[in-house]
């Protein structure tokens, strides 16, 4: 039995979700998401609450019950809260900053890298080696910081790279005489 699929998605004021079929939307102060269920699960609205049941008792439907539980609770908390994800930029000279739908970096290559800012996510830099991601959908937040990452990740000798925020590298020793 799933633990967290038996619990029912609480809707908080100013939210609506409706149900057509298997697709879930939902609708609040920060935009509009939605989410198709497989035929594994029943998903119903009921006393502004979104309840997931399994259509049988297969290891398929019982997988499925619980990941489409947290799909649909993900799409309750982007539309109120949003998600965030924080990057540090570590190196002499390595620093970000945002010019319109641009983010550009400098990290130590001969060039400029420049990020096109995606639709739906808002970059912020408050400090030159600080970069601050957010958006309504989680999958696209953790996807472009990934991608921000990806140009210069954090190396084990010195830590210089991008790293997310708390994230712990672990340091080797150098060469010894």
């Amino acid at each position: 039995m799933s633990r967290i699929g038996k619990r029912p998605v609480e809707l908080p004021k100013g939210v609506t979700a409706t149900v057509s079929g298997q697709t879930v939307e939902v609708k609040g102060p920060k935009g509009t998401r939605a989410f198709t269920a497989t035929d594994d699960v029943t998903v119903a609205v009921e006393n502004d609450a979104i309840q997931v049941t399994p259509r049988g008792t297969s290891k398929r439907a019982r997988q499925q019950w619980g990941m489409s539980r947290t799909q649909v609770a993900n799409l309750v908390t982007g539309v109120t809260e949003g998600f965030k994800k924080e990057l540090e930029i570590q190196g002499v000279g390595y620093r970000a900053q945002v010019q319109g739908k641009v983010l550009k970096l400098a990290l130590g290559y001969s060039h400029d890298v420049e990020y096109a800012i995606p639709e739906g996510i808002d970059i912020v830099c408050a400090k030159p080696t600080e970069i601050a991601i957010t958006g309504i959908d989680q999958q696209q937040v953790g996807q472009v910081a990934a991608n921000i990452r990806d140009w210069r990740r954090p190396e084990p000798y010195k830590g210089k790279g991008i790293r997310y925020k708390g994230e712990y590298i672990f340091r080797k020793e150098g060469k010894k005489k």
